[in-house]
């Protein structure tokens, strides 16, 4: 590997960059067996993890979460890189974004790895030390080097206007379900993204109808009840590039693809014939409406409650952050049903049909009352607060005609949820990317353009590289999912990782535009607040770095 100021030649690169990258991943493998090993004996009582013990050493859990998101992400961008390798497609700018992306990671391995802008995860606090064998220290000297970063986005101004930065490694079917998209996005929602963020405007129902007629929202429902049947993986594709043009619209499936997997997997036959076709046609939009104030990711404690009436149910009680709540047809109400109850055990999933409202009159219904959240970013679908006082809902819907189940039925759908989200991420970076790449090409500062200076380009080549890192692991979790494996550990690693590189490739982006970033005319403003939010819901970092720290302890 080269040392900084020098840059191999591709065809010695290419040679060499395949067997190094091999020879490390089995070094901090055994460096996370070492971790995850000393961890549970900090954190087992009984031969089993104590909770409270798991919270006493809640940094040094979540650094080896952490931990083990990176042995993964590395161990997935070698497998991108042998399939790309076997297919010829694997060129300079992909050996590239290989280099810098494990001389980096490693590195941050080695040295901490950011958990937050002011949090990392290190070696020390994990009581562990690490002495990298020869291909980790060959890939640390050499791989992220300032040559490497420029040769890189040399590379990617000189990119042929493909859709990414190097090839996915994705098969033609899925490429080609990409370039739609991507077109679409580019005709139909970028040129009006920023117009409807400023003017915190819902997204036009013209739009949703012409995703609609795409089969957007049907496009993971199983043929036998009205939808397509592809892969998450398509889904994935999908929401990236949708997202990539505005997370409003590409969040808009999202809705769908929640109500659609509580459905499938806990509805009755009655519920699945009557509500997933009407979904998959997007003839009824739904809302998840799950969390309340004071309650956030501690869904356990829900107060909401649903009382049988005849054979029918009311439900009373303040729901808040429901995304796109006045429009949709029927809201994935998790309420309490059992009486006596006060943990997960007593709640219960009901299908909640509603009128739709508008922007002035946003909820119609008798017993359904509530407002806007004012929000930052992700404002396409608008965040409002909901209030039942006795709002009637048919006995049929309740999901899967048994009580106590909503908890268990929920906790199905978070799987797909993630996946789809940490898409969404991946879709906020490239689009951070591509205006920092268009503005840096453009603005000329000392007689040259900002893209020539060395620290501008090497913020545009790790946003490429992290990219890309993040891509794969969203790619693998959905590989998972499409071949009928549990993966809510590779999911939920993936939504960390993918959510931490949006929100730094978009702070990045605006930092490259300095103070014309911080204009609100600017796109990259509208791209930073849409960033923020993606550390938060589908489960906070810090929820989901828990999540993924009591999975591996188990």
């Amino acid at each position: 590997m080269p040392h900084d100021g020098q840059t191999m030649t591709p065809t010695a690169m290419m040679a060499d960059l395949l067997d190094l990258t091999k020879d490390a991943l089995p070094e901090v493998e055994a460096l996370f067996d070492r971790t995850r090993d000393r961890m549970r004996g900090q954190v087992t009582v009984d031969s089993k993890v104590s909770a409270p013990a798991l919270e006493e050493h809640q940094t040094a859990a979540h650094a080896m979460a952490w931990l083990a998101t990176y042995v993964e992400a590395l161990r997935q961008m070698r497998e991108w890189a042998g399939r790309v390798s076997e297919a010829g497609q694997f060129g300079e700018m992909e050996a590239l974004i290989l280099q810098i992306g494990f001389g980096e990671y490693l590195n941050q391995i080695a040295g901490g790895i950011p958990m937050s802008q002011g949090e990392f995860a290190r070696l020390s606090d994990l009581g562990v030390e690490w002495k990298p064998g020869d291909a980790a220290r060959a890939l640390m000297a050499g791989g992220n080097t300032q040559s490497a970063r420029m040769q890189l986005v040399a590379l990617m101004r000189d990119n042929h206007g493909r859709a990414t930065f190097g090839v996915t490694g994705l098969d033609a079917e899925l490429e080609m379900i990409r370039d739609q998209f991507r077109r679409f996005a580019d005709q139909e929602v970028v040129p009006h993204a920023h117009g409807w963020h400023l003017r915190d405007e819902l997204i036009p129902l013209e739009v949703i109808g012409k995703l609609a007629g795409m089969g957007v929202f049907g496009l993971t429902i199983p043929e036998a009840h009205g939808g397509f049947g592809l892969s998450k993986a398509s889904m994935v594709v999908v929401s990236e590039e949708l997202s990539r043009g505005y997370i409003g619209v590409g969040s808009l499936a999202t809705r769908t693809e929640i109500a659609a997997e509580l459905i499938l997997c806990g509805g009755t036959e009655v519920q699945k014939a009557e509500w997933l076709p009407k979904l998959a046609r997007g003839d009824v939009l739904p809302t998840a409406v799950f969390t309340e104030p004071n309650t956030g990711s501690d869904l356990g404690s829900l107060r909401t409650r649903a009382a049988k009436v005849g054979e029918d149910w009311q439900i009373t009680g303040n729901k808040t952050w429901i995304t796109h709540a006045a429009r949709t047809h029927v809201m994935t109400v998790l309420a309490r049903s059992v009486p006596g109850t006060t943990d997960y055990r007593g709640l219960s999933m009901f299908l909640a049909e509603k009128t739709p409202g508008t922007d002035a009159v946003p909820f119609v219904d008798p017993g359904l009352s509530g407002g806007e959240i004012e929000v930052l970013g992700y404002r396409g679908m608008k965040e409002y607060t909901v209030n039942f006082d006795g709002f009637a809902v048919k006995g049929g819907n309740l999901l899967g005609g048994s009580e106590g189940q909503g908890f268990k039925q929920l906790m199905q759908t978070f799987e797909s949820a993630r996946i789809q989200t940490a898409a969404r991420a991946v879709g906020v970076a490239q689009n951070a990317l591509e205006l920092g790449m268009a503005y840096a090409t453009d603005r000329q500062q000392f007689g040259k353009a900002l893209i020539e200076f060395p620290r501008v380009a090497g913020k545009l080549a790790m946003m490429a590289v992290e990219i890309m890192v993040a891509r794969q692991l969203t790619y693998f979790s959905a590989w998972q999912k499409d071949h009928g494996h549990r993966c809510d550990l590779e999911a939920g690693m993936a939504k960390l990782l993918a959510a931490r590189v949006a929100w730094a490739a978009a702070d990045n982006a605006l930092q490259i535009h300095g103070g014309n970033g911080f204009a609100l005319e600017y796109q990259i403003s509208r791209v930073l607040c849409d960033a923020r939010i993606l550390n938060i819901f589908e489960g906070a970092a810090e929820i989901q770095a828990q999540v993924i720290a009591r999975r591996l302890l188990d």
